[in-house]
């Protein structure tokens, strides 16, 4: 199985402590992995580190076969992140913000309309600066450059919060979509799943380390759909 993600023996320190400590964890395409733990066990700081955001003190950390001990840069450019901060500009609209994150991240600027209009920001809201929204629209701007990307791995921490219903439904339906078509997602997500979304694999974390891994359960099935 051609590997997205192999994380074997990594340390992750913040400050003198550490928040992940020598986790296992490999993943290949097409899986929805549930990340499940305490508060404190290391899913979000397990998300980051996988996104190249934390460095990694110890172990060996490949992503996309990226090594992220060497060029953590390059992994954060092919992978999609949406949590609990949106990054986005406070000065620019949504639509500017979705065009930057796609010229940053060196990906296909042609959908951002479409990925906009699929979260419900049309008209004068895709016009609308960020600095005068909602939690729930940031998030949606957020969603939508997501969406744009179509990148090969979704690191979700708890993506349905600020959300409205149909808003998660679009969100669950596109990655669905981009599972069946060989993307995986990993998400953490206190909110027990529902709907049109399963995941193919839960994953339990604790003291910064994987200590059960459940794989029995059936594969998502979609269509691609098309932005």
């Amino acid at each position: 199985m051609q590997s997205l993600v192999s994380f074997k023996k990594v340390i992750v320190v913040s400050g003198n402590f550490p928040i992940l400590t020598g986790l296992d964890f490999e993943t290949g395409p097409g899986e929805v992995v549930l990340v499940k733990g305490r508060n404190g066990a290391g899913k979000t700081s397990f998300l980051r580190a996988v996104a190249g955001l934390l460095r990694i003190t110890k172990g060996s950390a490949l992503v996309l076969g990226v090594d992220l001990i060497s060029n953590p840069a390059d992994a954060r450019h092919r992978v999609g992140l949406l949590g609990h901060e949106t990054f986005l500009y406070e000065d620019l609209t949504a639509k500017e913000n979705v065009t930057f994150v796609l010229k940053a991240t060196r990906s296909n600027i042609s959908k951002v309309d479409a990925a906009l209009s699929a979260v419900g920001l049309t008209g004068r809201l895709s016009d609308l600066r960020v600095s005068s929204m909602s939690a729930g629209q940031r998030k949606k701007v957020a969603l939508a450059a997501l969406l744009a990307r179509e990148p090969e791995l979704w690191l979700l921490d708890e993506p349905h919060a600020a959300l409205d219903s149909w808003t998660r439904e679009v969100l669950d339906t596109a990655i669905n979509s981009s599972v069946a078509n060989g993307a995986t997602v990993l998400l953490v997500s206190h909110e027990p799943l529902h709907g049109s979304l399963m995941p193919t694999r839960v994953v339990e974390l604790a003291g910064g380390k994987v200590i059960t891994d459940t794989r029995d359960i059936k594969p998502v099935v979609a269509e691609k759909v098309p932005l």
